[in-house]
């Protein structure tokens, strides 16, 4: 199994604006729930603190092996989401491993 997590610190700097990308980035990866092939989890969390060092948004998805993690990251449903989540985000941080 592979865990696949990535944060993402928000650009805008309007508290409603951070709200609606977060939950924007929500809906958009949980809509790819059934979709990818060899995926039987993702969760993404909304970080519920006040304090601006936190990361805004966190993914953890768990694929059954790198070739389904190499899948899901060219799947045409998953570039459109990761597209529009470009446009919203100011920092990244991603990390893979097995377990």
């Amino acid at each position: 199994m592979i865990r696949h997590i990535v944060t993402w610190k928000l650009s805008a700097d309007d508290a409603l604006q951070r709200s609606a990308d977060a939950a924007g980035i929500k809906t958009g990866l949980e809509n790819l729930v059934g979709i990818i092939d060899g995926m039987p989890r993702l969760e993404v969390g909304i970080d519920i603190a006040t304090n601006t060092s936190n990361w805004d948004v966190v993914l953890v998805s768990e694929f059954d092996d790198e070739a389904a993690l190499a899948g899901y990251q060219v799947h045409p449903d998953h570039v459109a989401v990761a597209q529009w989540v470009k446009t919203v985000v100011s920092e990244r941080s991603c990390v893979d491993y097995t377990w």
